[in-house]
């Protein structure tokens, strides 16, 4: 499992860690979030809750080593999801994949998502990161390398870890 961390100007008294694992596997990837803390604290969305990235979700950003196009993943508690491809930075929009087959187990102290996209063959390069929000409406925001400034999980920095 790799940690992920959250934002200095965005703390969470509730969220103690968030943590992610990704495997390769046949035709994708598979990626698994564990969000650890005061569960009872967060808002957890219910479904239809858009856009999906201004609630509590785990994404996974998508690239290839040299070039600027990428693919952005939301996944929701609610088993809502939502698919992005962009061509450069934050130039793109909405597309249709296949279901990423969302699992989700909570408990009072943990929150656990999983699911899984089709990806290419060759080296991918990958970030990794989660809103978190809080009933009192407190979001953080985690991500396996933050960019400099306010929170930017598009930013070819936060691409922190090449996948085989």
């Amino acid at each position: 499992m790799i940690a992920l961390a959250c934002h200095p100007e965005s703390r969470s008294r509730a969220v103690r860690s968030v943590h992610a694992e990704v495997t390769r596997k046949a035709g994708g990837v598979a990626v698994s979030y564990v969000v650890a803390g005061r569960i009872d604290e967060l808002k957890l969305p219910t479904p239809g809750m858009h856009p999906l990235w201004k609630h509590t979700c785990c994404e996974l950003f998508v690239a290839r080593r040299g070039g600027t196009a990428y693919h952005e993943f939301n996944f929701s508690p609610s088993g809502d999801w939502a698919a992005y491809a962009f061509t450069d930075y934050r130039q793109g929009g909405p597309i249709e994949v296949g279901n990423p087959g969302i699992v989700v187990r909570a408990s009072s102290e943990t929150l656990e998502l999983k699911a899984s996209v089709a990806g290419g063959a060759g080296p991918l390069l990958l970030a990794l990161s989660a809103v978190i929000e809080e009933r009192a409406g407190r979001l953080s925001y985690w991500a396996l390398r933050h960019a400099p400034g306010k929170p930017d999980f598009h930013h070819r920095d936060a691409f922190a870890l090449e996948l085989g």
